[in-house]
């Protein structure tokens, strides 16, 4: 996967990273839903990580339910079909159904799965990007990886927290507690965009600036 990976004469395609669980608070599949809605205002297409319960099944179905099923892509790693997916309280997942999911793509590990969405990304058309919704463990390592390689300059797309009731207050602090530490250069600090209405997340992606402080290497020959 190449920094230098032009443009595709296509839309915009945005993957968002976000958790298997609805989360405590109304407020996080709300944002999901929204996120969905102005997706679809601005004919833009969604990969994620095609899980069907939780923050990741509202925003894919919501957003089927208005755009259709090829405006969803979602990705899974086969062991994980049995966690991220209906049915797997009785240890036994529903088959995705593709006129409410969209089309879901079966992969071997994660590292596939996440260079698929990744791929599909950096080959959408101008306002791609990722996007943070809430989530766990595995949503912040998503969000991580993909604020590396933009940092590496294997990518230049945009990166959008999307910080639902203070969600990631912390994760914000803990960038400029490293920038203020010396561990994040000053020109890199806003490789990570936060916004609070799905309005701004998609503003934000179309608006992004590739930062300055980026390491200047060539992938290309990787």
């Amino acid at each position: 996967m190449s920094a230098s990976t032009s443009e595709a004469p296509n839309g915009a395609v945005v993957c968002v990273f976000c958790g298997s669980s609805g989360g405590t608070s109304p407020a996080h599949l709300a944002a999901a839903r929204a996120l969905a809605h102005t997706f679809h205002t601005n004919g833009i297409s969604l990969v994620y990580g095609g899980g069907t319960v939780g923050i990741m099944g509202e925003i894919a179905k919501t957003l089927v339910s208005l755009s259709g099923p090829t405006s969803v892509h979602g990705i899974i790693p086969e062991a994980l079909i049995a966690f991220e997916q209906q049915g797997r309280e009785t240890g036994k997942p529903t088959p995705v159904d593709a006129s409410l999911y969209g089309r879901t793509t079966v992969v071997k590990d994660m590292h596939s799965r996440k260079h698929m969405m990744a791929k599909c990304v950096i080959e959408g058309g101008p306002g791609s990007g990722f996007v943070a919704l809430s989530g766990g463990y595995g949503t912040l390592e998503e969000l991580m990886e993909v604020v590396t390689w933009n940092q590496l300059g294997i990518h230049g797309r945009g990166i959008v927290v999307f910080n639902v009731e203070g969600f990631y207050d912390g994760l914000l602090m803990w960038v400029r507690a490293a920038v203020d530490g010396g561990f994040v250069s000053e020109a890199n600090k806003g490789i990570m965009v936060e916004s609070k209405t799905a309005e701004e997340v998609v503003k934000a992606l179309r608006d992004y600036k590739v930062s300055e402080g980026r390491y200047k290497l060539n992938w290309s020959q990787n």
